[in-house]
């Protein structure tokens, strides 16, 4: 059977609290409430392959499984997915089941930290050796990139909410978004997102993505494997994400926030004038 496509509408995103609030200049505290980001384990049951819990905001779970599954090269497909079966007594667990060729990939039990991501895995260098080098993809002015950090900035509903989510944002050579994710989880913001094109088949390799957070390693290789070829990122990349973009062919742009921005390598994608059309 084919998966469904995600909800529309988000699950419960945020929690209201109770805090006691301070401000320089003010005679006392001031007791109010605020909304935080929600922050719950999603449980992915792959049969045959593994089980993995994902710390994670809820809302976009089948979005978030098909793009962890393919960043994971459990699939490399969506067809490869028969089964995304929501248990009935738990709304956090979810039931996988892929194709058969598939399970045998990468069998193992994993808890993903929001924050880290698929850090400490072995294989990271061997991925980086085999996902192959991303050629072509987009190309862009670079006013696209000076324009991008506000585009983005107005879809953050939760971020405006809250002010703990991170985002990631697909765009066209032209800047328009095409799609936004958020999470508490950087990784998780890219895989809905990942995962959404999947879905609805929007081809990814014509794209570049936009992140609200730093560019470490494992956002390098996601963009890779999808095949985009631009990643930009509001703050700084680490040493080892550099190192993987210059391999990979990826152009890496850090400190992407309005008036300026670092290029880190491949910067013959960045044009002074109109890029050519792909």
């Amino acid at each position: 059977m084919e998966p469904k496509m995600a909800e529309d509408a988000p699950a419960q995103d945020a929690a209201r609290v109770e805090i006691v609030h301070f401000r320089r200049g003010l005679p006392k505290r001031v007791a109010g409430e605020r909304l935080v980001i929600e922050e719950q384990p999603l449980t992915i049951d792959v049969v045959g392959a593994g089980q993995f819990t994902i710390m994670r905001t809820p809302g976009y779970e089948e979005e978030l499984i098909t793009g962890f599954l393919f960043s994971e090269g459990l699939i490399d497909r969506v067809e490869q997915l028969l089964l995304v079966e929501e248990c009935p007594s738990s709304p956090n667990q979810y039931r996988v089941r892929i194709t058969s060729e598939q399970q045998n990939k990468s069998r193992r039990n994993l808890t993903v930290n929001s924050s880290c991501g698929l850090c400490g895995r072995a294989d990271l260098d061997e991925l980086v050796k085999h996902l192959g080098v991303v050629s072509e993809g987009i190309e862009v002015v670079k006013d696209v990139l000076y324009r991008l950090p506000k585009l983005v900035a107005r879809q953050q509903t939760l971020f405006a909410k809250t002010g703990g989510s991170h985002a990631a944002a697909l765009f066209d050579r032209t800047g328009k978004i095409i799609l936004l994710r958020e999470d508490l989880g950087r990784h998780n913001a890219l895989d809905k997102v990942v995962g959404s094109a999947l879905l609805s088949g929007l081809p990814l390799a014509d794209k570049g993505v936009f992140l609200s957070g730093r560019a470490s390693l494992e956002m390098v290789l996601k963009a890779a494997r999808s095949r985009m070829a631009l990643v930009a990122a509001v703050s700084a990349p680490s040493s080892r994400a550099v190192e993987a973009a210059k391999k990979l062919g990826i152009t890496l742009c850090g400190f992407v926030r309005g008036e300026e921005f670092a290029v880190y390598c491949h910067d013959w994608r960045i044009h002074d004038e109109e890029a050519p059309a792909k």
